[in-house]
């Protein structure tokens, strides 16, 4: 297989929201890599395992960036995330993960309400396959791996738009 071509990124900060007093933007954040699938891209496990060979894969998601040699991919040593470590989810089941998890502290203000419209549910609704990344657990973290409390991930492939989009909601 060809390798993915990354096409851009987009971080959507919840500190930059005005948040109402019953909730708070809880210093979270959504990080999207969105990659274009090769006109011959094979099944989705192959196709999941470019991705983690990607350099944009090494990510440690708490202010390093993309290190292209690095050995880190969120709270994880990228040794620990594997291909098997991605579960098969509906569409509606990652979007539902996403709403819950961006609205556990109360109601999202009406401009970051508009943010998600625009940037993270229009990659998850015309997907054809979606996978999110299971809980590796903490024998899985890097040597500082500990700092998120939540960290979601899901890969979400839309095949008809020859994509794939990496979306990443964490906080620090």
């Amino acid at each position: 297989m060809q390798e993915l071509t990354h096409s851009d990124s987009a971080f959507i900060n919840f500190r930059d929201h005005v948040f109402n007093e019953s909730g708070g933007h809880g210093y979270r954040w959504i990080d999207i890599k969105r990659f274009r699938l090769p006109a011959d891209a094979p099944g989705d496990p192959a196709v999941i395992a470019a991705l983690i060979a990607h350099a944009q894969f090494r990510d440690d998601y708490a202010g390093g960036g993309v290190e292209p040699d690095g050995t880190r991919h969120g709270p994880y040593w990228t040794q620990n995330v594997t291909v098997d470590a991605y579960r098969a989810i509906s569409r509606n089941g990652a979007a539902g993960t996403l709403q819950s998890w961006a609205s556990q502290h109360g109601p999202l203000p009406s401009s970051l309400e508009d943010v998600l419209a625009r940037e993270v549910y229009p990659a998850v609704r015309p997907a054809t396959s979606c996978y999110e990344l299971s809980n590796l657990g903490p024998e899985a973290f890097h040597d500082w791996g500990g700092v998120h409390i939540d960290f979601h991930e899901f890969v979400v492939i839309d095949r008809r738009d020859s994509s794939l989009t990496l979306i990443v909601a964490a906080d620090d």
